[in-house]
């Protein structure tokens, strides 16, 4: 079993007056974070909120760029060229890169989001040049554990490996749930133990390998925080270490 991970939460995605997830309780449990951009979600408020979060919880902060799709909330799908999908991520971490500069705080990674990131695995030559563009820019790609984050990991980028808690996975890819409802607290933390122990099952039964610096959880679910609670708390039973990915890919050598 693994004794270092980082535990990731998608985050900063109340837009308005509309509040999504409980990032106050959230973000200082988690030890790194993923910020909406105001594409799919979030607003200048809602990420100098995130930022500040961040800071007082020394937790390591990342962007979450996605489509450019508020309705959907960033999970419907859109044809994206290549050069579309980087440029659409380099100007959101712009946007939130802005923030964090004025509260002195680094970006240290960028994941995809919803949509953005199932092209990631579909279409190869956007996770390519999402991961160019991120890398260039000095930072983490987080992109799926498997072929498309080893894809990228042998083109030169700097990428952490991701799993999901509380995500179903059919045949290696995971499921997405457009309204997702509340999970089984010890089912997600033996889900992630699972991971740590090098394996996923798919909703089939099937046993798939995996090779993970990070597990996420997502701050829209209801229960996220008891989500995490309980992970932290299997963790701490099996001597596994938390630790932002960067020093998760320091340990891995890369």
């Amino acid at each position: 079993m693994k004794r270092l991970i980082d535990l990731n939460a998608d985050a900063g995605e109340s837009f308005g007056r509309w509040r999504l997830g409980q990032d106050e309780r959230l973000l200082p449990l988690v030890s790194s974070v993923n910020v909406a951009c105001g594409w799919h979600a979030g607003d200048p408020a809602t990420m100098r909120g995130s930022v500040e979060l961040a800071r007082s919880g020394r937790t390591a902060l990342g962007a979450h760029p996605g489509l450019p799709d508020l309705a959907g909330f960033g999970r419907r799908s859109m044809r994206l060229s290549p050069q579309e999908a980087a440029d659409a991520c380099v100007y959101q971490y712009g946007a939130l890169r802005a923030f964090a500069e004025g509260a002195g705080v680094d970006v240290h990674h960028v994941k995809p989001h919803g949509a953005l990131y199932g092209l990631t695995l579909r279409e190869p030559e956007i996770a390519d040049a999402i991961a160019d563009a991120v890398t260039a820019l000095g930072m983490i790609t987080v992109l799926l554990a498997g072929p498309t984050a080893d894809r990228a990991a042998a083109r030169g980028a700097r990428v952490a490996r991701e799993a999901f808690a509380d995500l179903e996975y059919d045949d290696g890819t995971i499921v997405i749930e457009p309204d997702p409802r509340p999970k089984d607290p010890r089912a997600c933390a033996e889900k992630a133990l699972g991971v740590l122990r090098g394996e996923v099952v798919s909703t089939t039964g099937a046993r798939i390998a995996v090779d993970a610096d990070t597990i996420c959880i997502h701050g829209d679910r209801p229960n996220a925080p008891e989500i995490a609670e309980e992970i932290i708390r299997a963790f701490e039973a099996e001597g596994v270490r938390m630790a932002p990915m960067a020093e998760v890919l320091a340990a891995r050598g890369a």
